[in-house]
């Protein structure tokens, strides 16, 4: 008889943001396949054996055709088996492949959500993503193309929200800024950059779309969020910035 494939979220990183039901799977599962940017921390609550299979942009990374066929195969030989994707499944998570790859195959999948990098990186600054009478809409978008596949839209959805959280932006900070610009958004709209959401070395760089570009990250994964309701945060961090230059 054939397993079950769980499709678990990681979280944006700190273990004790997993849900319940997201710790008990790792302790009772027999393998778990994670992904590259699950921490340590999570990775030390998997009581089972443990298959690396992440994906970083610029690396070497596996492919998905060879993680579906691994996920596949272990459920033919184990009754639990999870896919540790970090942040939430089913958000940029490549979820409905695997789904409809294993359910062909008559495997049984359920899915775990898990607390994505937009809310991990809302909570760390303090400000909401939506604001009674000034946000009302939030979009989620990656300008993150894969081989092969259509041109996004995310330019567009961009420009329709009031607070827009963009994924694996990380050292595409100019050209996410001149793609936006170009489409009509302010260079003044203000802009919170997250390295690292949830995580103790985590941080948070306050700007303008405009000054986007000058934003180097440290290597870890890395949230951009712009908006209005960011304003407030940006003209204090400017303000700290100037009395430090002065007093320098």
């Amino acid at each position: 008889m054939s397993g079950c494939v769980h499709l678990v979220g990681a979280g944006p990183g700190a273990a004790d943001l997993l849900t319940v039901r997201a710790a008990r799977l790792l302790a009772e599962a027999d393998v778990v396949f994670y992904d590259a940017l699950v921490s340590e921390e999570i990775l030390r609550l998997i009581a089972g054996k443990k298959t690396p299979v992440g994906k970083r942009s610029g690396l070497r990374s596996t492919a998905q055709h060879f993680i579906n066929k691994q996920l596949l195969d272990a459920a033919k030989r184990n009754k639990t088996v999870v896919r540790l994707k970090g942040g939430d499944p089913m958000l940029f998570g490549r979820a409905h492949e695997e789904i409809e790859f294993l359910v062909a195959h008559g495997i049984e999948v359920k899915v775990v959500p898990g607390v994505t990098a937009a809310l991990a990186a809302s909570a760390d600054l303090g400000v909401s993503l939506t604001r009674r009478g000034e946000a009302r809409s939030v979009a989620f978008v990656t300008p993150r193309v894969g081989e092969g596949m259509r041109e996004s839209s995310w330019v567009r959805a961009a420009l329709a929200a009031d607070t827009v959280a963009i994924y694996m932006g990380a050292g595409e900070g100019g050209a996410i800024a001149a793609a936006l610009i170009a489409a009509g958004k302010q260079p003044t709209t203000p802009v919170a950059v997250v390295e690292g959401a949830s995580m103790p070395e985590t941080v948070v760089t306050y700007g303008t779309l405009g000054g986007l570009a000058r934003v180097k990250s440290n290597g870890g994964p890395v949230l951009i969020l712009l908006g209005e309701v960011y304003g407030e945060a940006v003209a204090v961090a400017l303000r700290g910035l100037r009395k430090a230059s002065q007093s320098a």
